[in-house]
């Protein structure tokens, strides 16, 4: 088994065990950014603040249990140089002006796709766990980002945004539509990935209940295939003994004619 570098057996588990915490905290700054850009007040703000502090720590955390247990802590951290950006660019204690930064979170989404990648097959159960992961976190950021956008222009509660980031997904649709380029801009990305997911699944299920029969015609084409290169060397060894006999058979008229 090869592993990244700078890391080992242990440090690879550890990754792997971090792996999925770590993108939902990364996906958790989605929301966390929508209600800040609001200025709401009450319990939203203190939700924000709660939740960009549960993220910046998710990521300070995963640095130290990572440079715990890599065996070599510089070549790691040459190759992973974003965990430390993260970590050290987007404290919760920046000033106001700098917030922005925590958008730097979100490159850790990236990640989704390795692992994607790291899959055996695309439509293995890993690949649809990954997938519905993302669908779940588009739905979530999706509908408090709409919300975020809309607010001015319509009263719509959390709730709302999320039964709308579902209902657009499933293309099944709602009452509520984008008024401002904000939500018009949120809805395509929500529905092309809601698009996406729903073609995943449908062609996960699809090779799920075909694979018997398309193993057993790939198997039926294979045995034929080769009944086709037994048949072939089987004529091929025929004309060869019958090009020796006919060789014998003139070497012998000629020891005849002498």
């Amino acid at each position: 088994m090869r592993y990244g570098p700078g890391m080992d057996a242990r440090s690879t588990r550890v990754q792997e065990r971090l792996n999925t915490p770590m993108l939902i905290a990364a996906a958790l700054t989605i929301p966390t950014v929508a209600i800040s850009e609001t200025h709401p007040g009450g319990a939203l703000r203190d939700v924000a603040i709660a939740l960009n502090w549960i993220t910046w720590l998710a990521f300070l955390v995963e640095l130290v249990a990572m440079l715990s247990v890599v065996p070599n802590r510089r070549l790691w951290l040459r190759r992973h140089p974003l965990d430390v950006v993260i970590v050290v660019l987007t404290p919760p204690v920046l000033p106001a002006g700098l917030q922005g930064l925590r958008a730097l979170r979100l490159l850790r989404l990236l990640r989704l796709l390795r692992l994607a990648q790291l899959s055996r097959e695309v439509f293995s159960l890993e690949g649809l766990r990954y997938a519905l992961l993302l669908t779940v976190l588009t739905v979530v950021g999706g509908g408090t980002l709409f919300v975020a956008f809309e607010k001015s222009h319509q009263h719509l509660s959390a709730w709302d945004g999320i039964y709308w980031a579902a209902t657009t997904m499933t293309t099944l649709g709602s009452n509520i539509y984008p008024t401002t380029t904000g939500g018009e801009i949120v809805t395509v990305v929500v529905l092309v990935i809601g698009i996406g997911f729903v073609a995943l699944l449908t062609a996960a299920f699809a090779q799920r209940f075909l694979a018997p029969e398309i193993a057993e015609i790939e198997q039926e084409l294979e045995d034929e295939q080769l009944s086709a290169e037994a048949l072939a060397l089987r004529e091929l060894r025929s004309v060869q003994e019958q090009l020796q006999a006919l060789s014998l058979a003139i070497e012998r008229i000629a020891e005849r004619g002498r």
